[in-house]
């Protein structure tokens, strides 16, 4: 039995797999909240189940791109759990795993996730002779991504409105806006992905997988302290 997790944005899965099938599965709306809400949601799915942490063989894991949070606390946690159960990680790129589900059309997918400061995470990926990778994951504009794609392309993703509306008005009729309500419960897709990697022996190192962060945390600088001087006392 194998675990997928994913809390790499406010919208939270996990998924139960066996056999290459989804045994459960459950999203949520986290907000800040991924380090206090993983675990009693995912011991709830494993007695939906009625399965025992001891059972998972495998976890696999959105690396990222994300909140600096949720990635923290899913893959602090992932290896807390593999490290316990002695079993393998494998780190998948959330932007992929929201790509995954639109391989079957054959076209380019481009997932997008709104980054801040008026920039935006995305990659492209394509299912050719097999699913492969065109563009590495990456923090950009909407104006430079429209210069990138040249053909009719999926979008899917967590993709704000005023984002999807800069992405119809810069490609027309090359852009095709998936509705992110089908691919909300990421971990199903984290899971086919991961299970391929499993069967192919590629699995990652627990001591050194790390968050795909794409843009360094913010650092608040420490306040200065003011020195108090203090004036001599009068006799």
């Amino acid at each position: 039995m194998q675990l997928a997790i994913d809390t790499s944005t406010e919208t939270a899965s996990i998924a139960i797999v066996q056999d290459s099938r989804v045994l459960a599965e459950l999203s949520w709306q986290c907000q800040l909240s991924h380090t206090t809400e993983l675990l009693p949601h995912l011991f709830q799915l494993l007695t939906q189940v009625e399965a025992r942490l001891e059972m998972v063989s495998a976890i696999i894991v959105a690396k990222g791109p994300g909140s600096f949070n949720g990635l923290r606390a899913g893959i602090s946690t992932t290896k807390g759990l593999a490290f316990s159960l002695g079993c393998p990680i494998i780190g998948i790129s959330t932007l992929e795993a929201a790509a995954y589900p639109h391989a079957e059309t054959g076209l380019p997918v481009c997932p997008v996730f709104n980054a801040g400061r008026g920039e935006i995470a995305t990659a492209l990926y394509q299912q050719r002779q097999q699913w492969c990778q065109l563009v590495a994951e990456h923090i950009t504009t909407t104006e430079a991504l429209g210069a990138l794609i040249n053909s009719q392309t999926i979008f899917c993703g967590e993709i704000t409105p005023d984002t999807a509306r800069q992405i119809r008005s810069r490609l027309k009729s090359k852009a095709i806006l998936i509705s992110p309500a089908p691919t909300l419960c990421r971990a199903v897709s984290l899971a086919e992905l991961g299970l391929k990697r499993l069967k192919a022996g590629q699995y990652d190192d627990l001591t050194t997988l790390q968050p795909l962060y794409l843009r360094r945390p913010p650092i608040t600088q420490p306040k200065k302290r003011q020195r108090i001087i203090s004036e001599p006392e009068t006799n």
